[in-house]
């Protein structure tokens, strides 16, 4: 089993290898809340890959993989009970968009938080996913470039987890 290590709010280690990285902008949190902006800390299971195919080739990981399409979203009103899921668009409830014009979800791996159970307002859509090119701070989620993206998926499977803190 090979795990990702978020050490601190701008670094990961993967492997014994040092990665820049982004996290939520209030940090890490313990007692995580949706819309904290703070990504939660804990150990989280890394389950499946998605990515989208017009704009990179399938990647390579041992990770199962879905292709992102247009209408696909993920739920994050707490009150509806696909919160924290996978949903198709048109939605009516409050979601993230997965399709977008930014890069960022080019490739996404959702992170195994708040999803077994799921408890409502604890938080949602939490993914490891691209960085912007400033690395500027996400909502919650901790992104990496995309080369190194890419780089550590060739060496996860369903048995890696994301230690965060």
């Amino acid at each position: 089993m090979t795990n990702i290590r978020v050490e601190s709010t701008s670094e990961l280690v993967f492997k014994g290898k040092k990665y820049r990285c982004a996290v939520g902008s209030n940090g890490f949190t313990d007692k995580p809340r949706e819309g904290d902006k703070a990504t939660p800390l804990g150990s989280y299971s890394l389950r499946e890959c998605w990515y989208r195919t017009d704009r990179l080739e399938t990647p390579e990981t041992a990770l199962p993989l879905r292709v992102i399409h247009e209408n696909d979203g993920w739920c994050d009103e707490s009150t509806h009970p696909q919160y924290n899921h996978h949903v198709k668009l048109p939605f009516a409830a409050s979601h993230e968009k997965l399709w977008r014009d930014e890069r960022i979800y080019d490739v996404i791996v959702p992170i195994g938080f708040n999803d077994a159970p799921v408890v409502a307002g604890v938080g949602s859509a939490i993914f490891f996913h691209l960085a912007k090119p400033n690395y500027s701070p996400t909502l919650g989620c901790v992104a990496v470039a995309f080369e190194d993206m890419l780089e550590i998926l060739r060496n996860l499977s369903t048995d890696s987890r994301i230690e965060i803190g």
